[in-house]
């Protein structure tokens, strides 16, 4: 039985015969996910951090009869591989610097807003941020503007941040100590609420005008960051992953990474995203090694479906959801940039061999991207480019078709079916558009490597969960969409696994357990092969290798 994925150049030969006592062989119940490779074997030698052979136990102590013999007590498999990540916010607003209120944790509206009660009366006059308000899953929370804020908070600066991170809510105190007024223009593809008068009405939307709102947090979380920082990423690794990638990273954070690394102590591999600017100039190209560099640039061509912000061809629904969130009946959202900014944006980074890779959701937002793609592309010459859309909620079968015939990849958000399935179909979208969100299915059936995420700090980072939601489409509620295609086994582990080593240039290094490449691995305590789809979401990890250390 073989595992049906592409084959692959290795990173290095693997020797005929080694007797080096520095050789480790690891032996268990492996899951190779390699071309050419038996689906289950026996053993695998590790040198110098890379794979040199896989095999039956026998034949690898034969060959390597000094090696370390090390003995697995569980399913070992690659290390899974976060495609589209934020570690470095992540780890702020994960953190205990953030009072959190994600609907994965405080599930009830009333405790959301008992939570920021106290958080205000601890302050002690200090800013208050806090993370996650949801009204589409915390039912019954109210419009958080200005007034609301300042009437919660008095003189307390107090931020709010929406789930999806796309927009934040803020009372006057926080405004003034953001320096951010009535005057302030609203940034390029960014913007504030303005009441009819043009006062702020304490909302901010999207990634330019949000940074503004939240730069005082980040300016306190700077001393905290040697702290919580190497901490999230340690939790990643505890959760399989062992590359990830940041598609919004604050170079800011470099010299902490150079300083872990020179202690030994990173426990992952990180690909990171340039944030792309109007106007903005590209960094240069080369530089970084295997355990941290640059992969491409982020821009985000449209917004959230939680707040209303997303470009499609089709109306929200008029609902008492829909009206909750202050949208309009038979409101459609508008995309952030024009075509002609958005490739402006783009350009200068393609020009110079940088991945592209734009946030769209919305089928108009997705139509734009791909036009403003297909015209670098040729313009360029490009080929393997591998050029992103992220999330491609509402994407169509035709559009992955289209996609696919230009060369660009695609990275689902899946778990947005586990967490507002039911929130899509009866409150937002429908069935039509609703029920098809995320189709990983019809990704898979044009073609494409595709990959799955969970965004950083939006959804918990669970991987195996995003595999088996792909195959049920079913939500945590029990719930089935009623439209979009289901994804086979194989094609769910490959989406976290070599698929995204593939999508993050990275193939060559990580992604399979094959000679040449890295020996990045975990331990886990089923078979993720063979298991059903709801045993293959309770999955754990044992333990987890990154070059053949474990690090958890």
């Amino acid at each position: 039985m073989r595992f049906s994925i592409p084959d692959r150049s290795p990173r290095r030969a693997a020797p005929e015969c080694q007797t080096d006592a520095m050789t480790t062989v690891f032996t268990g119940r492996i899951r190779p996910f390699a071309p050419s490779t038996d689906i289950e074997v026996e053993a695998m030698a590790v040198d110098d951090a890379t794979i040199v052979a896989v095999g039956s136990a026998e034949e690898i102590r034969r060959t390597y009869p000094d090696a370390k013999m090390v003995a697995l007590d569980g399913w070992v498999m690659p290390g899974l591989i976060e495609p589209h990540g934020h570690p470095g916010f992540a780890a702020i607003l994960l953190s205990d610097l953030v009072v959190d209120l994600r609907p994965v944790v405080v599930p009830r509206a009333e405790d959301v807003l008992a939570a920021l009660r106290t958080a205000v009366a601890e302050a002690d006059g200090e800013p208050v941020f806090a993370n996650g308000w949801d009204s589409l899953l915390q039912r019954g929370l109210p419009d958080p503007d200005i007034r609301f804020l300042d009437d919660l908070a008095g003189r307390v600066p107090l931020v709010v941040i929406h789930n999806s991170g796309h927009s934040v809510y803020f009372n006057t105190a926080a405004a003034l100590a953001a320096g951010i007024d009535r005057t302030t223009p609203d940034p390029v593809g960014a913007s504030f609420g303005r009441d009819a008068e043009g006062e702020l009405t304490g909302v901010a939307l999207e990634a330019a005008a949000v940074e503004m709102v939240v730069a005082p947090m980040l300016a306190t979380a700077q001393e905290h960051l040697p702290r919580i920082l190497p901490a999230h990423l340690r939790d990643l690794a505890a959760r399989g992953i062992t590359t990830v990638s940041d598609l919004s990273w604050n170079r800011g954070l470099d010299p902490l990474i150079d300083a872990l690394r020179a202690k030994g102590a990173m426990p992952v591999r990180l690909r990171w995203y340039e944030m792309s600017r109007p106007g903005g100039m590209p960094s240069a190209r080369g530089g970084g090694d295997a355990f941290f560099r640059q992969t491409g640039v982020k821009t985000w061509s449209d917004g959230s479906p939680w707040v209303g912000n997303i470009a499609t061809s089709f109306p929200y629904l008029d609902t008492p959801a829909t009206r909750a969130l202050g949208l309009e009946p038979h409101h459609i959202g508008r995309a952030n940039y024009t075509s002609d900014e958005l490739s402006a944006i783009a350009e200068p980074y393609a020009a110079v061999g940088w991945q592209l890779a734009c946030h769209a959701h919305g089928d108009r937002a997705i139509d734009a991207t791909l036009d403003v793609y297909a015209q670098i592309i040729a313009r360029h010459g490009l080929t393997d480019h591998r050029f992103r859309l992220e999330h491609c909620g509402a994407m169509t079968p035709a559009q992955f078709e289209r996609a696919a015939s230009l060369g660009v990849t695609v990275s689902l958000f899946v778990d947005h079916i586990t967490y507002w399935g039911e929130v899509l179909v009866d409150d937002l979208f429908g069935p039509e558009h609703g029920g098809a969100w995320a189709d990983a299915g019809a990704a898979f059936a044009a073609g494409h490597r595709v990959t799955f995420h969970n965004d950083g700090w939006v959804t918990p980072a669970e991987p195996f969960r995003n595999m088996a939601v792909a195959e049920t489409r079913t939500t945590r509620n029990g719930y089935r969409m009623p439209g979009g295609s289901p994804v086979t086994r194989d094609q769910a582990l490959l989406a976290h696994t070599v698929n995204a080593a593939w999508q993050l240039f990275s193939e060559h290094e990580v992604g399979a357990l094959a000679p040449g490449l890295f020996a990045d691995f975990i331990v886990v305590d089923r078979d993720p092969v063979t298991v059903s789809s709801e045993e293959l979401a309770a999955t754990q990890v044992k333990s987890t290798y990154v070059a053949g250390v474990r690090v958890v």
